[in-house]
């Protein structure tokens, strides 16, 4: 889910020459510091540490299985397991899983239905990141077997054919003992469609901050933010953000040229790229926990704009001209260098030289270029501008088109012109909203920017069902699946407790087919 965005895979980190927004705000799992313990069974048997890796022969493609296999990497931890117990899936999705083996662990909400269920844990990468890749480039050629189908082939391929290195590995497959699939964000949406598109094969799943609903122009990423955002702050970056529309409305260059020059981006050539580099402060959000305290950057930026000799502006803020001064200052002193490093603003920040490595490069691990083409291909998720009439803190000068034309900058063999993604067919075929499955418990923040593509978007009005739950906390993207943001925030608290009530339930009526 998906790429006008950034990354919460990489939350917090500095980005520098990823020169577009779109992959700033990727919808991407919370990473967490590795655990580093030993591990132990239930009868006291030493266990493999849980960043051992493991091969698993995938088929290269599900459609022509004579093409062969690569080996698709994958991480275990059964020291809950007992026989009989769940076996518990996730993919981190669009990242390099390595990192992620904390999500096989009880800081985790997939470790605590393991503990509580006495299951095994497993993260399986997903297929074209990391390096568990069909071919050893990301051309467009290659690229052409990453979608959502053959990954959820993956998912029931790995589930039915592999035999798992704990002992009594080779007789867990689903009808033997029940699976459950667990996911977050886009790997969230993943779970959802495979529960739709594979019924019967995981007996249960929990998917948070889940993007069910593919969408072209989603604007609605700010909406939470705008929403939740201290309200001076958000009155005004709306300032700064409507004079910067009004003055593109009236072609007014110069004064563009000018504002560009207040933030220290003078030498980035096309506005639509200043744009989007104003957008960039706002991502930051998507790294927020609630354990994250007012040193986070996205505070750090609203602090600039709104505390002036230890004074905080009221809820309108200080008006234009100081917006424009603070938040030009931030960027000069403190933003510029976290965002680009010792890059020109041109090279870091502009997207229309294709001939940068950036948009060539076709090595393995690159997230940020094969979710672009599940992006350009599938999903969409541009994250622009909304319709006039909404209040607005990311400039209408950012299109779809905007993304869509950097699809052909990283795609030039398979795109001639800017490609509208095929958000009605991906929700034809896996639902979308009107996703209906049993034994499926959705999970969501209320401040999470990815929330107006999940079940609880703003009027929708999905019913809470013992069947299909929806539950809903304070939380900002996938906070649920992390069990200390239990402990620091009671409403998720509930959510993690209702999750673990569900899975008890639904676990405890499945019975052996095979």
């Amino acid at each position: 889910m998906m790429w006008a965005l950034a990354s919460l895979l990489l939350a917090g980190l500095a980005r520098a020459a990823i020169p577009n927004a779109m992959l700033r705000g990727m919808p991407s799992l919370p990473k967490f510091p590795v655990p580093d313990r030993s591990i132990i069974s239930p009868n006291g048997t030493a266990l493999p540490p849980i960043t051992t890796v493991y091969y698993f022969d995938q088929l290269i493609d599900h459609s022509n299985p004579d093409l062969g296999t690569f080996q698709q990497r994958y991480w275990m931890d059964w020291e809950f397991y007992e026989p009989g117990g769940p076996i518990i899936l996730m993919t981190p999705g669009e990242t390099d899983a390595d990192g992620y083996e904390g999500y096989l662990t009880n800081e985790t909400i997939n470790g605590l239905i393991a503990q509580q269920q006495n299951g095994a844990t497993i993260i399986i990468e997903h297929r074209f990141f990391g390096y568990s890749n069909p071919y050893d480039n990301l051309t467009s050629q290659s690229l052409a077997l990453l979608t959502i189908q053959q990954a959820i082939d993956d998912l029931e391929y790995f589930a039915n054919t592999a035999d798992l290195p704990m002992p009594g590995g080779d007789a867990v497959k689903p009808g033997q003992a029940p699976w459950v699939l667990i996911g977050g964000s886009y790997s969230g949406a993943l779970t959802g469609w495979t529960m739709v598109n594979k019924p019967g094969l995981f007996w249960a799943a929990y998917a948070s901050s889940a993007v069910v609903e593919a969408i072209t122009d989603y604007y609605g990423y700010f909406t939470p933010i705008r929403e939740y955002m201290p309200q001076n702050c958000s009155s005004d970056v709306e300032a700064v953000i409507a004079y910067l529309d009004g003055m593109y409305a009236a072609n007014d260059t110069t004064g563009i040229q000018t504002l560009k020059e207040e933030f220290g981006l003078g030498d980035v050539v096309h506005v639509d790229d200043f744009a989007s580099a104003l957008q960039y402060n706002l991502f930051d959000w998507q790294s927020l926990q609630p354990d994250v305290g007012p040193g986070a950057m996205f505070f750090e930026f609203c602090d600039a704009l709104e505390v002036k000799d230890g004074v905080s502006a009221g809820p309108q803020g200080w008006g234009l001209d100081n917006a424009i001064y603070s938040w030009g200052n931030f960027w000069n002193t403190t933003y510029y260098d976290y965002v680009c490093g010792d890059e020109d603003a041109e090279t870091c920040l502009g997207t229309y030289n294709t001939s940068q490595s950036y948009w060539t490069n076709v090595t393995v691990n690159d997230a940020e270029r094969s979710w672009f083409w599940m992006v350009c291909n599938q999903v969409g998720w541009y994250q622009v501008g909304p319709p006039e009439g909404q209040p607005a803190i990311v400039s209408r000068i950012l299109q779809p088109v905007y993304e869509e034309r950097q699809c052909v900058n990283m795609f030039p063999q398979a795109f001639a012109y800017p490609p509208q993604p095929t958000v009605t067919e991906t929700d034809m075929m896996y639902d979308g909203w009107d996703l209906t499955v049993p034994r499926l418990f959705f999970a969501n923040g209320l401040r999470d920017p990815w929330r107006e593509a999940t079940v609880s978007a703003d009027g929708l009005n999905k019913p809470n069902t013992t069947s299909m739950p929806i539950y809903e906390g304070d939380g900002f993207h996938c906070s649920d699946l992390i069990t200390e943001n239990g402990v620091v925030d009671s409403t998720i608290a509930v959510v993690q407790e209702a999750g673990l009530m569900y899975m008890k339930e639904w676990l405890a009526e499945w019975t052996p087919s095979a």
